[in-house]
């Protein structure tokens, strides 16, 4: 470990939701200056960076991530006077904010693809991937991520192009060189800005096998799966060139002072470690997934140091926008234990908005979907519109988010589960968060330590942090009863995710209530 860790190594990052977090203008939806104006609550949390879904001009067919203009800001949220006025009271404030961006494909409405659609001969033919197909078939049986062929016939050019996502989402072609110089200088545009960094959509998808062979089948596919999960992605995803394409794009990153990329793949955590070729934080998604089970946890915090590459930094995400939030998952009860494991295991964690205050996923109504997902693959749990609804501000209507209608609807209990009833309320989640942010500040172990002891002893895993004289001994008690499990020796408690006090405990058994975690300072033991 450097002695002076990076500012991404030792922070914490915020994830916003721009739709979401706060409407400034009255139309019910989230934009800029709403963001600005809530800044100094994202301060209170004590967190050091803001990543911002994506803002860049859209048709909005999968809300942002179908980009027409890389360095534009869409009308819905602002415009780029707002956009620097955002950037600039972030950074008043020592906040970092990291981008989202998005390599894989653009919009169908790109004038890129207007152009290459345009002609066989266009010059931006080859921006994209077109083939003939097969038989009067698609050029293979690859599937897309929504659901169906991941190809869509154009019947003027008499060819497919190939979309990993929505019809509406074309996949550039990265092995074309002017693809790559005009997304570098995209990429440079905003540095010169001064963002902080991005995060990088789907980068696994970037390339695809060259010679477009079929999918093997799936041999664990089942009833009940959704249609896509049928075939392996083998020849799709998580190809050997993708690493060259991030490589430049830390090099561009890292022709700029203290900046981070950030990368998007759900894979493996064997595959994943490949991408710190590119990217500083390759982002862990295995928590999301993780049965919440002492023993399966306790394997994963420790597979996962034994696979990091030689200075690769660890990252750690336990909610973001595309699945389930923590309180549906493990429950309100266990929400403040969740937080106490995100906030103390090594390295660099990502909060994502509303989980500081338990929100849980919403009903949507079916007439008020809004997520192509669902709608496209309905049935199969996949809608993101439950994890993506406004930030509740206040008790009144709305919840402060809009003087209008919003975008979606909040939760039902707005009235009790938003930031002005929960800020300052005695054994709030929202307080527990504030607490636990700020003695990961003040205790280096918690931040940028290493571990002692990763184990589980039945429900309650067990982990030390260390950094230099200082030992905290970490203990989360994931069952529904209690227990009484060994301390290494006299210490003093410095936090309880369920009493809030703190004191000296003199014995070598440390009693856990239910859903209980606790921190305790054993740097005295001999």
């Amino acid at each position: 470990m450097p002695t002076e860790a990076a500012w991404w190594q030792r922070g914490i990052i915020y994830q916003i939701y721009p739709r979401s977090f706060q409407d400034s203008n009255g139309d019910g939806i989230g934009d800029l200056a709403g963001i600005t104006a809530r800044l100094d609550y994202v301060v209170t949390l004590g967190v050091d960076a803001i990543w911002i879904s994506p803002i860049n001009p859209s048709p909005m067919a999968d809300f942002g991530y179908d980009v027409s203009d890389y360095t534009g800001i869409d009308p819905i949220f602002g415009g780029m006077a707002d956009f620097d006025a955002l950037l600039d009271a972030a950074h008043q404030r020592g906040l970092k904010l990291i981008m989202d961006f998005v390599p894989n494909h653009t919009s169908e409405q790109h004038p890129w693809f207007l152009e290459s659609r345009s002609s066989r001969d266009s010059l931006k033919r080859d921006w994209y991937i077109w083939r003939d197909g097969k038989d009067g078939s698609p050029p293979n049986n690859w599937m897309s991520e929504f659901g169906g062929s991941a190809w869509t016939f154009d019947e003027a050019s008499g060819q497919y192009y190939y979309h990993a996502y929505l019809p509406q989402q074309p996949d550039l072609n990265w092995r074309n060189s002017d693809v790559r110089a005009a997304m570098g200088n995209a990429l440079r545009f905003w540095l010169d800005k001064g963002v902080d960094g991005f995060r990088l959509d789907t980068i696994h998808h970037l390339f695809e096998d060259e010679g477009l062979r079929d999918n093997p089948l799936n041999p664990d596919f089942h009833e009940g799966l959704p249609p896509r999960e049928q075939f392996e992605r083998t020849h799709q995803t998580d190809q050997r060139e993708v690493r060259d394409v991030l490589g430049e794009f830390r090099r561009i990153c890292e022709s700029y002072d203290d900046r981070v990329l950030i990368g998007e793949a759900y894979l493996p955590l064997e595959k994943l470690m490949r991408y710190y070729d590119g990217v500083h934080l390759p982002f862990n998604f295995h928590l999301i997934g993780a049965p919440w089970n002492a023993a399966h946890l306790a394997d994963l915090i420790w597979r996962y140091e034994q696979l990091l590459p030689r200075n690769g930094w660890p990252n750690w995400v336990l909610g973001n926008h595309d699945r389930s939030r923590v309180a549906s998952r493990f429950g309100i009860k266990a929400a403040p234990l969740a937080a106490m494991l995100l906030l103390t295991l090594r390295g660099t964690p990502t909060l994502y908005y509303g989980d500081e205050l338990g929100l849980a996923d919403v009903n949507i109504p079916p007439a008020q979907v809004q997520d192509p997902w669902e709608i496209r693959v309905p049935g199969f749990g996949l809608g993101r519109d439950p994890v993506r609804t406004p930030m509740p501000w206040a008790s009144e209507p709305n919840g402060g988010f809009t003087a209008g209608k919003p975008w979606l609807p909040l939760h039902d209990n707005v009235s009790e589960l938003n930031v002005q009833t929960l800020d300052g309320k005695p054994g709030s989640l929202l307080d527990l968060y504030r607490d636990l942010i700020a003695l990961r500040r003040r205790e280096p172990a918690l931040s940028t330590g290493d571990y002692g002891t990763v184990e589980h002893r039945d429900d309650v895993l067990v982990y030390e942090r260390v950094h230099a004289e200082r030992r905290l001994f970490i203990a989360l008690n994931l069952g529904t009863t209690l227990i009484y499990t060994p301390l290494p020796g006299p210490g003093e408690l410095l936090f309880s995710t369920v009493h809030g006090w703190k004191g000296k405990i003199a014995g070598d058994l440390l009693r856990l209530q239910p859903h209980e975690g606790v921190i305790v300072d054993i740097s005295a033991i001999a």
